[in-house]
């Protein structure tokens, strides 16, 4: 045997690395970044606030100022605090992590955020998904028979749903977390509710058994990689043993407690993509053989309807007009034919629906 197979598990060998295409020289619709800079005014004081950071010390692991604007700007109930995470993606490792027990499972609903299942192969857990329905609502009876077959120790639900944009019936999702009851945790994985308005916050005193896992991500600050959690003040103190101590660098923490600050701007952003996606669904639904499906997040799932021609091909031209959409048809078999595209500004979405009408083109 080679020391690569002496040395790494065998499930990690057959997994392939995830892939981020470089998309200089492109416009960029294929990752749900908000397109919008901070005003110049803005971008000057910050760089005079990260300016005077001090690079060469560590920073303060309880973070007590950020996690409290956090709380303040964002919504988070009064008497609950939040772990944070170098974006939702250590969150949901942290999760992993301290519900590895032996045979452990995590479930989902299918087609879903892929690091839901990733982060539990990591961590040695089975991963369990269950289909959608085809029109990408929850299969409640499958879920629940899910539930009570597997117990697993997680279960995720995306509220909006990546990549199908929906919501969830928020009556289903109840049920579930009432059949998870406390042989569980049921994370509600809200990183698209600015553009959703729609939480499950106000309920964290119903279930504790909830965790309400967001971002800052899709608010216009991907680049800065944090992502945060709330839930029963018990559960939080057992993540937060799993959490390195200084996983939120220095800068990443000036740069927010400073943008949110100007929570505002990030707010009147939301509000334009909102309309933005409003007119970009109206503009898809006009041409002819493509099914454009309802979305609550930042991004439009769509469908090619037309004979002889497939979310590979459109793709691919797509990016010989230098535009990156996200090609989801081998994602799920669900997702056959579709693509996934982020709402931007008008302009980013006048060049996305001129590429596509000359990628559709025979």
């Amino acid at each position: 045997m080679s020391l690569i197979e002496n040395t790494i598990r065998p499930e990690i060998r057959a997994l392939a690395a995830y892939h981020v295409p470089d998309a200089t020289g492109y416009v960029k619709l294929d990752a749900m970044e908000n397109p919008c800079a901070l005003p110049e005014h803005l971008r000057s004081e910050l760089g005079l606030r990260l300016a005077e950071v001090a690079l060469n010390r560590y920073p303060v692991p309880s973070y007590l100022t950020l996690k409290a604007k956090i709380c303040e700007k964002l919504g988070v109930p009064a008497g609950f605090d939040v772990v944070l995470g170098n974006g939702s993606d250590e969150l949901i490792s942290i999760i992993s992590t301290a519900c590895a027990k032996p045979g452990g499972k995590v479930l989902s609903p299918t087609p879903s955020f892929v690091m839901y299942a990733r982060s539990a192969q990591f961590a040695g857990l089975e991963f369990i998904g269950v289909p959608l329905k085809p029109d990408f609502s929850l299969d409640k009876d499958a879920m629940l028979k899910a539930i009570a077959q597997h117990r697993p120790a997680v279960t995720y639900l995306s509220y909006p749903n990546n990549p199908t944009g929906n919501l969830f019936d928020t009556d289903d999702m109840v049920e579930i977390l009432h059949a998870v009851g406390d042989t569980g945790l049921v994370v509600v994985d809200e990183a698209y509710q600015p553009f959703a308005q729609a939480s499950f916050m106000s309920r964290l005193r119903e279930f504790s058994n909830l965790i309400v896992m967001r971002t800052v991500s899709k608010l216009g600050l991907a680049g800065i990689r944090l992502g945060y959690m709330t839930a029963d003040s018990a559960l939080l103190a057992e993540f937060d043993k799993v959490r390195p101590p200084y996983n939120i660098n220095v800068l990443t923490q000036a740069a927010a407690e400073f943008v949110l600050d100007h929570n505002d701007v990030l707010d009147a952003q939301a509000l334009m993509l909102r309309n933005e996606r409003s007119k970009l669904s109206a503009a898809l639904t006009a041409f002819p053989d493509l099914e454009v499906f309802p979305s609550a997040g930042n991004f439009l799932l769509i469908r090619l309807c037309k004979a002889g021609i497939n979310s590979d091909e459109v793709a691919n031209r797509m990016a010989e007009h230098r535009v990156l959409i996200k090609n989801v048809g081998k994602m799920h078999s669900l997702l056959n034919n579709c693509l996934r595209i982020t709402v931007s500004t008008s302009e980013e979405n006048r060049l996305f629906l001129d590429a596509l009408t000359a990628s559709l083109a025979p």
